[in-house]
């Protein structure tokens, strides 16, 4: 199945290049020069993956990345001139994946589309199902419920979660989260892990107090007594 790609970028030059290198790769790709095209062609297709430029015409990439994560958890990867690491984090409060500051190398920028995509499809028998303290966790349809009420949690939330239940009680440092979530060449720092676990907790609602913080180490899933 050829996965999709919405490109909103709206200078002309770098959105046909990213275009050329992903249909290059087999990818079908959609386009978008603002934040209002953006949204109506997102909402008229099937799109499995978002590169979302910040500053766009008629509606930011804040907003247009804040209004899609009301319903869908697709994967987005924001683009931005910007260096600001608060400009960043406010990408990660609002739902983005992950970030890619320009210029940037397009085979970097392709490279972070596979390994999110590569996540996001991958395949799990039906009965794999993770469980502990009210959290169950579907791998095959990517979908998690708190005490039975179904909660709706980005990519990386998602992932996130997945890993500290997989190795529950095991301390996972924010180095681990960063390998296994970004891979070896995201630039990033503690702060923006700690703004997905945030984001995971506050969703998690009164649950949340299964992930806990262990001082100057990192992470770790508790069963609740």
């Amino acid at each position: 199945m050829t996965n999709t790609i919405l490109i909103v970028e709206d200078e002309h030059i770098l959105r046909e290049i990213m275009k050329d290198y992903l249909l290059n790769e087999g990818y079908h790709v959609l386009e978008a020069g603002d934040g209002r095209e953006a949204l109506s062609t997102f909402q008229n297709h099937e799109v499995d993956l978002l590169i979302l430029d910040i500053m766009l015409p008629e509606i930011d990439g804040w907003s247009v990345c804040q209004r899609i994560r009301k319903t869908s958890n697709v994967p987005i990867i924001m683009l931005t001139a910007r260096v600001d690491e608060d400009d960043t984090l406010l990408g990660f409060e609002l739902g983005a994946d992950d970030y890619v500051t320009k210029p940037y190398s397009p085979q970097i920028l392709l490279a972070r589309a596979k390994r999110l995509l590569e996540n996001r499809h991958m395949q799990e028998p039906d009965s794999s199902i993770i469980s502990s303290s009210g959290i169950t966790v579907s791998l095959s349809s990517r979908t998690v419920s708190v005490d039975e009420v179904h909660i709706s949690l980005t990519h990386t939330e998602f992932e996130i979660l997945i890993y500290l239940m997989e190795n529950k009680g095991i301390i996972i440092n924010r180095e681990q989260l960063i390998t296994k979530i970004w891979g070896y060449d995201f630039v990033g720092d503690d702060r923006t892990v700690n703004s997905h676990i945030r984001n995971l907790r506050h969703k998690l609602g009164h649950k949340a107090k299964c992930i806990v913080t262990v001082v100057r180490s990192g992470y770790k899933f508790e069963e609740l007594s």
